[in-house]
């Protein structure tokens, strides 16, 4: 190299960052602890609920280097977590919600980017994939009842939290909820017809209104010509929030007052889980019905 070369070579191209190996790429220190049930009805010979919960990460460590100590950062690892849950219709409804999760983990790994700080920007970006993969669940489900000539709709509810964001992707009647400070907020919209099309019963027609909340309008699988909508929303996490996903198997007989004692009255995940399954089985429910639940905290 010439000196005339070598005066124009940037500092920063020919020097290691001072510093460097005790600034590691910065990320929020979050911890998050699980739990699940999930029940069939006892009117079922098979559970038409199907559940998953990932874990997504992230590390960097240097195995052999000529530099030295003081330039190379330090082992560094960093992990996002999905939680998904899916109800299936019908008589096929274990291999629809089976196929939907199946397919929407197969996406996730061979397309998902896997972005585990969130900001405005990746946030949309998260959104946008989400929405692809669950047209690509929908279409997946249509072309297998096509071809087995069979009908294959399910709900399909996943949240998606990585530092301190939320993401929630949503069709059907499984419900996503926030747990925050002894309050319970719903995150998703249910799509039936009650919530959908108000007024929709014939007047006077009590039983037909009753009903209202079990017909949906929204469906991945379904047979309608038109794609299906997708709810896509993101919020803010906090220390000490509970995350709950769970079937209308619970939400059909215990409304929010009693699912947020439950949350409120035991302390683990797998507690949780399993006092909100049993509320939904001592209300009378003979619905198959799951609950997760997530425990998120930020170490200090």
């Amino acid at each position: 190299m010439s000196n005339d070369e070598s005066t124009h070579t940037p500092r920063w191209f020919t020097l290691s960052l001072p510093g460097a190996r005790d600034s590691p790429p910065p990320c929020i220190g979050m911890q998050v602890e699980f739990g699940a049930q999930s029940r069939r009805s006892p009117l079922r010979t098979v559970n038409g609920d199907h559940y998953l919960i990932m874990r997504l990460g992230r590390n960097q460590e240097t195995l052999m280097t000529s530099l030295s100590e003081q330039q190379t950062p330090k082992r560094f690892e960093e992990f996002g977590y999905g939680m998904a849950l899916a109800d299936g219709m019908g008589r096929s409804s274990e291999m629809a919600s089976r196929l939907a999760l199946s397919t929407l983990v197969h996406l996730i790994v061979n397309f998902g980017k896997w972005n585990l700080r969130v900001d405005d920007v990746a946030a949309e970006e998260v959104m946008e994939r989400a929405g692809r993969f669950y047209r690509g669940v929908d279409s997946t489900l249509v072309q297998a009842g096509h071809y087995s000539s069979l009908e294959l709709p399910t709900t399909l509810t996943a949240v998606f939290f990585a530092g301190s964001e939320l993401i929630f992707a949503h069709v059907g009647h499984s419900r996503a909820y926030l747990f925050r400070d002894n309050a319970l907020m719903q995150l998703t919209h249910d799509h039936t017809l009650d919530r959908e099309r108000p007024g929709h019963a014939p007047a006077g027609d009590a039983s037909g209104a009753r009903d209202l909340h079990h017909i949906l309008t929204e469906t991945l699988g379904g047979a309608g010509a038109s794609a299906p909508k997708i709810d896509i929303e993101r919020c803010g996490l906090l220390d000490g929030d509970v995350i709950l996903l769970c079937t209308n198997g619970l939400t059909d007989v215990a409304d929010d007052g009693r699912i947020a004692n439950a949350l409120r009255l035991h302390g683990t995940p797998d507690d949780q889980c399993t006092a909100l399954v049993d509320l939904a089985t001592n209300s009378g429910g003979n619905d198959d019905v799951t609950a997760l639940v997530a425990h998120y905290s930020v170490r200090a």
